[in-house]
């Protein structure tokens, strides 16, 4: 048992190493997440807030929930006027517009 005891037991000498090199792996891992999952995450959520601040009347568009539409009216409120194939209008909000729709709807006509 004693054996066992003396050869579990740390180094005479304390700590062995430098204490940056302990933390190297975890700081790895944090720059690994940075510039593979939120930087990238950032730099899309910044294109999406600047094509929805560009929209603009006869832009057509997907919404969030699947609806494909052309935009009648841009409002000061955030909100825009839609309006579908059938010539219903839909008032909803500039952040439920997921991407341009043009090339899919030139395609289906």
């Amino acid at each position: 048992m004693n054996q066992l005891v003396i050869l579990m037991s740390p180094p005479q000498g304390g700590q062995s190493g430098n204490p940056i090199m302990q933390f190297l792996p975890l700081i790895a891992i944090v720059v690994v997440f940075y510039f593979f999952m939120i930087r990238p995450q950032m730099k899309k959520a910044k294109e999406q807030k600047k094509y929805i601040e560009a929209l603009k009347k006869g832009d057509k568009i997907l919404t969030i929930g699947g609806i494909y539409g052309k935009i009648v009216e841009v409002r000061d409120d955030a909100t825009i006027i839609m309006e579908v194939e059938d010539g219903t209008k839909m008032k909803i909000s500039k952040n439920a517009v997921s991407q341009d729709a043009t090339s899919t709807l030139n395609q289906n006509q």
